[in-house]
């Protein structure tokens, strides 16, 4: 598991290597993607579920 003086270490490694300028951009963007990632796993669950109830029916 991962405790707080990992998530220290990796947050100071990511703001050295990107920059305090890029990191919030980078963080928009994560947050995008697994927002997009979400939506499409969703949609993946919904479409498995109404095949289900059409076979049971």
């Amino acid at each position: 598991m991962v405790g707080p003086g990992s998530l220290v270490i990796i947050g100071v490694v990511a703001l050295l290597i990107f920059g305090p300028k890029k990191l919030p951009e980078l963080g928009k963007a994560a947050g995008s993607t697994l927002r997009e990632f979400k939506n499409a796993t969703k949609g993946l669950a919904d479409d498995d579920d109404d095949s289900k109830n059409k076979d049971a029916k």
